[in-house]
């Protein structure tokens, strides 16, 4: 709760400084010239009326979620604040085929074809997860330069925990099983993707002197929400570019590759920057200009978070993908 505490602080003291700073500043009223007579009380011209009040700041309306997003009504119940809750059918394993390649070697894919493949035993998940990359807050940009080990410590501040692989991969794809949180086709405007990047100096990450000027000249983050329509079916923003995000890999292991330490979603730059692909090269120490983190929770009712299936739920091996417009596939 204190480091909590502490981000939110400084907040309030970058506020106050900037209202300070901006604030028109007090003027002492003028001399009377010399030698001129002071006016009576009654020759006084009488001042003038008071301006009326600006009127107040209205934030304008946030457009309306796509039509493909489903918020679920027990979020506000089943959850703390600044959560949704993630309730349904989860295929452990999902196969998409790229129709039409950006960039193969990189697996940089424009569209896939309109067929998914499911392998593996259903689950059911439910279980909550930060709207916005941490701090939660929309409107301000998330955190980077934060370890594994940091961002774990993060979440359990304040009663949550690390998102598993499974819990945000779900979060990400939908029921649906979308390659990309809003269908089967990449959209560089929808979420914060496909930005020129600047290669880093390395030397510079082991410089305290150095390292923020650096990071601030690679920097491309833009704020939690901008991205309107960068939103999972669930209701969960930004999952997808902006910074990649850490979580928890139970299948990986702590001190070799694959790491327990896992990134999930990519960044700003020209990547995967998919719901399923992972990367577990990076150890629980590692630190970079892009890597943030989100967090997850069970719910508040204390039902567990992942559950064999029930035997009336059924995916086909091979099934249709329906697109964002209704269609099947791209």
């Amino acid at each position: 709760m204190r480091e909590r505490i502490a981000f939110l602080a400084a907040l309030a003291v970058a506020a106050l400084v900037s209202a300070l700073l901006f604030a028109p500043r007090l003027r002492r009223p003028p001399e009377p010239a010399s030698g001129a007579s002071a006016r009576s009380p009654a020759a006084s011209v009488a001042p003038p009326e008071p301006a009326p009040p600006p009127p107040a700041l209205v934030a304008p309306p946030r457009p309306p979620l796509p039509e493909y997003v489903r918020v679920n009504p027990a979020s506000a119940t089943a959850c703390r604040a600044g959560m949704v809750l993630v309730d349904g059918i989860y295929c452990p394993y999902v196969g998409h085929h790229c129709a039409a390649y950006i960039d193969e070697e990189k697996d940089i894919c424009a569209r896939f074809e309109p067929e998914v493949l499911c392998e593996g035993r259903l689950q059911r998940r439910r279980y909550c997860i930060d709207v916005f990359e941490y701090p939660n807050i929309e409107g301000v940009v998330p955190v980077v330069m934060v370890s594994w080990l940091e961002a774990k410590r993060a979440c359990e501040v304040e009663g949550k925990r690390l998102c598993t692989v499974e819990e945000w991969e779900f979060a990400c794809e939908g029921p649906q099983m979308w390659p990309y949180p809003y269908g089967t086709a990449r959209d560089p405007d929808a979420c914060n993707i496909d930005r020129k990047i600047s290669m880093p100096a390395l030397e510079t990450f082991s410089d305290p002197w150095k390292i923020s000027a650096e990071v601030e000249r690679l920097d491309r983050r833009v704020a939690s929400g901008e991205m309107q329509r960068c939103v999972s079916p669930f209701g969960v923003r930004d999952m997808t570019g902006n910074v990649d995000e850490w979580v928890h890999n139970e299948l990986g292991n702590l001190d070799e590759k694959p790491f327990r330490s896992t990134l999930k979603g990519g960044y700003w730059g020209p990547i995967r920057s998919r719901c399923r692909p992972i990367t577990s090269t990076h150890n629980r120490w590692f630190r970079f200009y892009q890597v943030g983190f989100r967090c997850c929770s069970d719910t508040l009712d204390g039902s567990k978070a992942v559950t064999p299936a029930e035997r009336t739920a059924r995916i086909p091996r091979r099934s249709p993908m329906a697109d964002p417009g209704g269609r099947q596939g791209p």
